[in-house]
């Protein structure tokens, strides 16, 4: 399988306006916002997995506030796809989206069906495909109409609970790789790490944000879009569980974050950045959309598109103020398809 991955490539452009500031700024950027994100996914995951083992009914209320929770949590961090994340595929084990062919349901559907031991450890259910791996995978075996209520209620129960723990043992792995390995390795660059200079390492924290913003952009809410003549409101991300707006507005809301804290020594752009993503997250919460459905009708469609052009105006922002002021630049993007 050729999984989804975003690719960008970053030019470094000479002369960085505040470049004695770029060390402490990094350290800035893992210390509040990577380290804080990272341990708090974790610690939702290990609750998502209590409460699974306590309770595995679909319909728990606290089975699925749990889930919000610690979805919440991967939002938080979602842009942050690089290091600790990219080992064993930990990424995407954890968010398997877009899934253009449906393999997710399929491949859940067949572990129900064959009532595969693979479920029995965490450990075992590790080596299944990603795509019955995470929380997309999760969110079917709660809300979907068909897979909530498999038959054998004793089977989908433990098939959830090896679900959850493997999403708390990857979750962890992730949040130790940072706390006792990466976070070193991206604020000491050396010739032996991945990042020589503290100028790769800004590219790298960059290119979290651009692409995080173009992901939100072009499949957060260009999915449902669609076109004109053939919407797509059922390409919205995680739409059975009702999360699709609330996916744009926590994946804003981490971004904003860490936009800012890329622009401490401008404080107006600084407000420039901050007044864009408010605007932005503004037109979001008017909308009243949790599920983007009205991008079918006409008159409510291009209420959808304005979001998604506010996002595109940060994007500018970051692009042509933020991305010099930092000595960067972004070459080009590209999506390939699984």
């Amino acid at each position: 399988m050729k999984y989804s991955m975003l690719a960008l490539v970053f030019v470094a452009l000479p002369g960085l306006v505040f470049g004695q500031e770029i060390p402490d700024m990094t350290r800035g950027v893992v210390d509040a916002h990577i380290l804080p994100r990272f341990e708090n996914l974790a610690q939702q995951s290990k609750h998502l997995a209590n409460t699974a083992h306590a309770d595995c009914r679909t319909k728990s209320p606290q089975l699925r506030t749990a889930y919000t929770k610690a979805f919440d949590a991967w939002l938080a961090t979602a842009h942050l796809r690089f290091g600790p994340t990219e080992v064993n595929n930990r990424g995407f084990a954890l968010a398997f989206w877009p899934d253009r062919r449906g393999t997710t349901p399929k491949a859940l559907a067949a572990l129900i069906k064959t009532q595969d031991p693979i479920i029995q450890t965490a450990k075992a259910y590790a080596e299944v495909s990603v795509a019955a791996r995470g929380f997309y995978a999760l969110e079917f075996l709660i809300y979907d109409p068909a897979l909530s209520v498999a038959k054998d209620s004793n089977y989908h129960c433990k098939l959830l609970q090896a679900l959850t723990k493997d999403i708390e043992y990857t979750t962890a792995s992730i949040h130790a790789d940072w706390k006792f390995n990466y976070a070193k390795l991206l604020t000491t660059p050396s010739d032996k790490g991945p990042y020589r200079s503290h100028n790769e390492a800004v590219q790298e924290l960059f290119k979290a944000l651009s692409t995080g913003l173009q992901f939100t952009s072009d499949s957060r809410l260009g999915r449902p879009l669609g076109t004109f003549d053939r919407p797509r409101p059922r390409r919205a991300e995680v739409w059975r569980s009702g999360r699709s707006s609330r996916h744009v507005k926590g994946s804003l809301s981490a971004l904003r974050d860490l936009a800012v804290r890329l622009a401490p020594a401008d404080s107006n752009l600084t407000k420039k950045l901050a007044f864009a993503f408010d605007h932005a997250l503004l037109k979001l919460a008017r909308l009243n959309d949790p599920v983007f459905a009205g991008v079918a009708a006409p008159q409510t469609r291009i209420k959808v598109q304005i979001v998604q052009q506010s996002v595109d105006e940060i994007r500018r922002i970051i692009r042509e103020d933020l991305g010099p002021k930092l000595g960067v630049s972004a070459g080009f993007y590209a999506m390939d398809g699984d």
